[in-house]
């Protein structure tokens, strides 16, 4: 099944991408010219909320905050971070929600393998983690969005985010020391891995 992918080089308005992620889910669940489709880009510095989110999650009042309609709580986007979206057609996959999150959580795993990084998931808390200086530390967020089985919305993995924007909130209601980034992490060059993700996306979707 041919997937349309797009690699944005420029900072992406949030609600821009937001909009264009909710149109070709509209045309692929309406089949009116649609076609699944992966966009891989960084935003614009933002705060932006799921459909579990909590005010008590707020640390800094201050701070403008986009309500959207994905799954998950609180958390950032901003330069240094990768974020990962997709408008996937599950009726013509595999009607399984549960499937699916474990496809993107071995997307991340099995991506980061190839620069000898141990991740792993957390059935408590989704996201993709890795240990440092012998604690957990969260290194990917994941969010989706389910509508007649056309899942939208993605994933993001810290690459050289700013970790200080995290002091703000309590990132995915958890406490700010627990964010990471893969800088700080493992000093490598994290070379090629937008096509590494997508090819290992678009592998797992395979079952």
């Amino acid at each position: 099944m041919t997937i349309n992918v797009k690699i944005s080089k420029k900072p992406v308005n949030y609600i821009d991408a937001i909009t264009v992620l909710e149109n070709k889910a509209s045309k692929l669940s309406e089949k009116t010219h649609g076609s699944e489709f992966i966009w891989i880009l960084e935003h614009k510095p933002i705060y932006t909320c799921g459909t579990s989110f909590n005010k008590k999650d707020i640390i800094d009042n201050s701070i403008e905050i986009i309500r959207t309609n994905r799954g998950g709580k609180i958390t950032y986007h901003g330069p240094g971070q990768l974020v990962f979206y997709f408008v996937i057609n599950l009726n013509k996959r595999k009607k399984d929600i549960r499937w699916f999150i474990n496809t993107i959580e071995k997307t991340i795993i099995n991506t980061l393998e190839k620069y000898n990084i141990n991740a792993f998931n957390d059935k408590k808390n989704i996201g993709i983690w890795v240990e440092q200086n012998n604690q957990k530390k969260k290194i990917g967020a994941i969010g989706v969005k389910i509508k007649r089985w056309i899942a939208y919305h993605g994933f993001s993995l810290n690459i050289s985010v700013d970790l200080n924007k995290y002091e703000k909130i309590k990132p995915c209601g958890l406490n700010k020391d627990v964010m990471t980034n893969l800088e700080s992490f493992k000093k490598t060059k994290f070379i090629n891995i937008k096509k590494n993700l997508i090819n290992q996306f678009k592998k797992n979707l395979e079952f």
